[in-house]
């Protein structure tokens, strides 16, 4: 896939997400069950990598730990060039806000915003000057075909036009990394196209390394690599043009 010129991250040559030697065990009773066991894993910007795996295998626990809403318990995570081992909970709190957005399977939307109001608050969050905020959030949804759905509620979108929507509010904090579980599992197949494409997108054309957790065939369409997750580490799937990889049933 032929991607444009990512902006620059924010130390010389690392990527926007990198992890290395990840390590999370839970206590299952007197065992312990070992869900990432010295992972590492690297996102370029522009790049889209799907992730798949059976239930349980622990992609949530990776997009947790990818994410900074947990720590590892051995290894490191480092966003934009900064590691956050070190870093305390306000800090890595910090850290999130100003690289990583997230879309969800659910979108999220909170009931009583429109779909202009559910970006706006992103910039009212960030203290940006409104003015310029509603400028970036009406050109957001010009973007993904929902101008004319600026001033409905979630209630009167769609399920594709709600996701699209959210991929719009993660895009309003012009995130380095984007992180999205299973995005498309609630859509039927043509919206789940559309919202994979979109998130194609917004990857390649933004320079955003975009990290998905998918359970079905729409994302590995428009990936750029897939990765099994299975015993704690990652493997390389080959992809090729027109190769149908059969995932659904590794939830």
């Amino acid at each position: 896939m032929t991607t444009t010129t990512a902006r620059p991250t924010a130390a010389t040559g690392a990527a926007p997400l990198a992890i290395s030697g990840a390590r999370v065990a839970f206590r299952d009773g007197p065992d312990e069950r070992v869900v990432l066991d010295g992972l590492d894993l690297r996102v370029e910007p522009g790049e889209l990598v799907v992730i798949s795996g059976e239930s349980g295998a622990g992609k949530s626990t990776l997009l947790t730990v990818a994410g900074l809403l947990r720590r590892p318990d051995a290894g490191e995570v480092t966003i934009a060039g900064t590691a956050a081992s070190g870093l305390s909970d306000r800090a890595r709190t910090a850290l999130r806000g100003e690289h990583i957005a997230f879309v969800y399977q659910s979108a999220n939307l909170l009931p009583s915003l429109t779909a202009i109001e559910q970006l706006e608050l992103v910039g009212h969050i960030r203290r940006e000057r409104m003015s310029e905020v509603r400028e970036r959030a009406r050109g957001l949804l010009e973007d993904l075909d929902l101008a004319d759905r600026a001033g409905q509620l979630p209630s009167e979108l769609s399920g594709g036009e709600r996701q699209r929507v959210g991929i719009a509010r993660a895009l309003m904090a012009s995130p380095s990394v984007l992180i999205a579980d299973e995005p498309t599992a609630s859509l039927d197949p043509a919206r789940a196209r559309s919202v994979s494409d979109l998130l194609a997108d917004a990857a390649h054309r933004r320079g955003i390394a975009t990290l998905v957790v998918a359970h079905d065939q729409a994302p590995l369409r428009v990936a750029d690599r897939h990765l099994h997750l299975e015993s704690g580490l990652v493997h390389d799937v080959a992809l090729s043009v027109g190769e149908s990889v059969d995932v659904m049933a590794q939830g």
